[in-house]
Formats: structure tokens, C-alpha cells, sequence
């Protein structure tokens, strides 16, 4: 039990590194938010959990915050995260100079007709 105590602790320690350098090293906005939305969130859930395993076989407790602590950041994590991108791209913050495509703007802007999914329904 304890090298899986261990092996998460660690694992999420590793996870909320491999974010700081997706801070450090990606180029722009949207691709720190991703990386650092999805190693956070796992490897907070790991340490909260190497924790909870830790305390109920060593200590003998159930702390139930510990697990409510991580399922309120698995639901609200992937939440911010899509707020805070869509607020980016509400803002005009340009992505990368090397992305090629973005749906999203040709969709909220006044699409034209070859590409307006309306054109094809039937009245």
C-alpha cells in the first residue's frame, strides 16, 4: 500500500511540474491553458488521493474532504478553463502565428454561404 501511496504522490508532484513548464514553454495563451488545465487537474486528483489512501491506511481515517476536494476540482477545473478560453477569444487575443484553422470565429461571425450549415435544411 505504501509504493501506491507513494507512486501517486509522486506521479501528481511530476503532473504539476510537466504544467509549470507548459507555462513556461508553450507559445501561446490557448496552449498554457490546455496544458496546464489537464496535468493540474490530474495531478492534483493524485496527491488528493496518495493523501486520502495515506490517511485511512496509516492513520486509520476517512477524510471525506480530501475526495470531496477532488471531485469539486475535476468538475470546476475543465469549467474555468473553457470559460477563460472563450473570454481569450472574445478578447481578441490572437492564437499562434503557426495555427491554421479557426472554426470558431468563421461560426460566431457572419458566416458566409457556402459554409452557413443553415443552407442545407429544408423548409
Amino acid at each position: 500500500m505504501n509504493s501506491i501511496i507513494a507512486f501517486l504522490l509522486l506521479g501528481g508532484t511530476i503532473m504539476s511540474v510537466l504544467a509549470v513548464i507548459g507555462i513556461l514553454r508553450l507559445p501561446d495563451m490557448y496552449s498554457r491553458l490546455h496544458a496546464t488545465t489537464k496535468s493540474t487537474t490530474l495531478g492534483v486528483i493524485m496527491i488528493m488521493a496518495g493523501a486520502f489512501l495515506y490517511f485511512w491506511y496509516v492513520e486509520g481515517l476517512i477524510e471525506t474532504n480530501l475526495l470531496l476536494g477532488a471531485l469539486f476540482i475535476l468538475i470546476t477545473a475543465p469549467v474555468s478553463s473553457h470559460l477563460l478560453s472563450r473570454s481569450a477569444f472574445h478578447a481578441d487575443v490572437k492564437p499562434y502565428k503557426l495555427t491554421v484553422l479557426n472554426d470558431l470565429k468563421r461560426d460566431e461571425t457572419n458566416p458566409d454561404a457556402e459554409n452557413d450549415p443553415a443552407r442545407d435544411l429544408v423548409e
